[in-house]
């Protein structure tokens, strides 16, 4: 197979759907209610694949939602009549994709029999509930939903495009989850800098201590929670670890912030690491500051008490962001955030019922079941 120039997964699947899938639609259900998106887990979704992505579980793929009533009256027949009359290949791309011996995870692979596609056939409800443990048509989401949905997965459903709405549902389930109510948003950036506050101090009492590679452990962590805070600030939920970098790397302050943040990583020394961070500690400060969710709070750095560490002492910008909280709910919760603010285990994070248990047990939120073992299993995006 000669490998096609690379198209960018969201142009391909859009143009899948409008030149392939829906046409042999409106020929097999003629008038027949759909919504047409490429949403959920994937690279491109984040619009961040590149020809590499092509190797597991990318290519023309997209998401067909049907009423409840429509998905299980058509589903079964629409999926077998695509899988016998999608073309083989889409714009050099083959539709078949090919097991890898990995649970869920295939390949494209051209075929001469029907093709198994990537064309899923759901209803909206049982979709968004699956991916985020909600069901955010049901109603505007609890604080409950909003607490123990990884952003990873906010970002998935409010991310990639919908190409036909004729159900009328995905805009308005995107519009709610588009980002955190402002309320919750005060909660969640005061739990961000808490995470800063608790181990400012730590890079340059390990290095102190004689421990540079502490030092440099603990530094690093520090950058991923600045990286995370910044695009808090900015209004974007943070993906997970391979993403990153890139997401933050789009932000307008990246530029000015990138020479700090990867001159801490490089440092050989907790004196020169110390004094790249204090400067990315003044700067994301100031970012703060330029928010107006709470009143001015001095960006600059100051020593750790009587130590000869410089820090930022970050509490100060919890306190303004949970002073200014007036939902009593929020306000009695402990500042451990989301669920990927206080767990980074991979299991927890993409099964929804374990996300919403252990967020229950740690914030103490009602209205989160303990679940079964069944279904915790998976990666974070299961694809490229």
């Amino acid at each position: 197979m000669t490998t096609p120039p690379f198209l960018p997964g969201l142009e391909l699947s859009r143009r899948f759907y409008q030149e392939a899938v829906r046409p042999l639609l409106d020929e097999a259900a003629p008038g027949l209610v759909h919504s047409a998106a490429r949403l959920g887990p994937g690279s491109e979704v984040l619009g961040f694949d590149t020809a590499r992505s092509a190797d597991h579980e990318w290519g023309p793929r997209l998401t067909l939602f049907l009423s409840p009533g429509d998905a299980e009256r058509h589903g079964a027949r629409l999926h077998q009549l695509l899988a016998e009359q999608l073309p083989k290949t889409f714009l050099g791309y083959p539709t078949h994709f090919a097991p890898t011996g990995e649970a869920g995870i295939g390949v494209m692979r051209e075929t001469t029999g029907p093709v198994a596609h990537r064309v899923e056939i759901t209803e909206p409800g049982r979709w968004f509930t699956g991916l985020l443990g909600f069901d955010p048509l049901a109603g505007a989401p609890t604080l409950a939903d909003w607490l123990s949905t990884p952003a990873q997965r906010l970002a998935e459903v409010t991310g990639g495009a919908v190409f036909h709405d004729g159900l009328g549902t995905l805009g308005p389930a995107r519009a709610r989850l588009a980002w955190y109510p402002p309320e919750v948003w005060r909660y969640v950036l005061a739990c961000q800098w808490q995470r800063i506050a608790q181990e400012e101090a730590f890079p340059g009492r390990c290095g102190e201590a004689g421990d540079e590679l502490g030092s440099a452990v603990v530094a690093a962590r520090l950058v991923r929670e600045l990286m995370r805070l910044c695009l808090l600030m900015a209004r974007r939920y943070p993906p997970y670890s391979k993403w990153l970098g890139s997401a933050f790397a789009r932000l307008p302050e990246a530029d000015a912030l990138r020479p700090h943040l990867t001159g801490t990583l490089a440092a050989v020394d907790w004196p020169t690491r110390e004094a790249h961070l204090t400067r990315a500690y003044e700067a994301v400060g100031a970012l703060h500051n330029r928010l107006g969710l709470t009143g001015h709070v001095d960006p600059a750095t100051r020593p750790y008490h009587a130590r000869p560490y410089r820090v930022l002492h970050a509490e100060r910008f919890v306190a303004a962001l949970t002073a200014r909280l007036t939902d009593p709910a929020l306000r009695a919760l402990p500042l451990t955030g989301t669920v990927d603010q206080f767990a980074d285990s991979t299991d927890l994070l993409v099964s929804p019922p374990l996300a919403r248990a252990a967020t229950g047990a740690v914030a103490g939120v009602p209205g989160m079941a303990v679940p079964s073992r069944q279904g915790t299993g998976g990666v974070p995006d299961g694809a490229p």
